[in-house]
């Protein structure tokens, strides 16, 4: 743990040095643009970046949990709209995972109100009526799924999750299979080096969880969806680890 801690100020001091306004891991910006939304953002710098988790709790120093594993870690850029809280006063930190196993913690904070456009008056009236004007982007991703924020990467290099089988809010792979129930479907998944870890065949329900037990570690897995004989899907999903 020593040796962690001491990485991390190593790491976090050049990064805070560069600019506090950029909100550079492990620093993090945390606003309140009001309608029960909570925005994350941060810019990464990390080359050998792992993993990338926003937790919650209701006190400053325990009982996170967490709300999101980063689908993109690497991501220079990112954010993440939040509207499940229970309250507009509860802390955040995120967790960093490097290679080797290194791994550290934020510091936790509790969210500001974004001021940064509005006058004394206007603030007043936009928390009053709850009527906040935030960018498009935003508004698009109440579903709680990770924004990418100024991505100019080309839209077919993005990763899309899959609507048959996914990471669920919880951390659990979700299987939603069509409702056709003539037709018969099989699943493959894979580690990230093409090796196959198990096949599903005969599923007798269209929505279940995949057991964790199934898995040897969290991380990125590749899965081929199959109906009947035919390829209908080949995708990725990340296994967040759990704390």
């Amino acid at each position: 743990m020593k040796k962690i801690f001491a990485l991390y100020l190593f790491l976090a001091g050049p990064l805070c040095f560069i600019s506090q306004a950029q909100d550079t891991l492990p620093n993090f910006s945390l606003r309140n643009i009001g309608d029960n939304r909570i925005v994350i953002g941060w810019v990464n710098t990390f080359e050998n970046v792992k993993q990338i988790n926003i937790q919650r709790s209701h006190d400053s120093l325990k009982n996170f949990k967490t709300i999101l594993a980063v689908a993109d870690p690497t991501t220079p850029e990112n954010g993440y709209v939040d509207t499940k809280a229970a309250n507009d006063r509860m802390f955040y930190r995120i967790y960093i995972q490097l290679d080797k196993g290194v791994f550290f913690f934020s510091n936790s904070q509790r969210p500001v109100w974004d001021t940064s456009s509005m006058t004394a008056a206007k603030l007043e009236k936009q928390k009053n009526t709850k009527t906040f004007n935030v960018p498009k982007f935003l508004d698009s991703i109440n579903n709680n799924s990770p924004v990418l924020a100024n991505d100019n990467r080309p839209k077919s290099d993005r990763w899309v999750p899959s609507k048959f089988l996914f990471t669920n809010n919880n951390g659990y792979i979700k299987v939603n299979l069509p409702d056709d129930e003539v037709k018969k479907y099989r699943i493959k998944v894979y580690t990230m080096d093409d090796e196959l870890l198990f096949e599903l065949k005969n599923m007798p329900r269209r929505s279940f969880q995949l057991d964790k037990s199934n898995f040897h570690s969290s991380g990125w897995f590749k899965f081929e969806l199959y109906e009947e004989t035919e390829l209908k899907e080949s995708n990725k999903f990340f296994l967040p680890r759990e704390f």
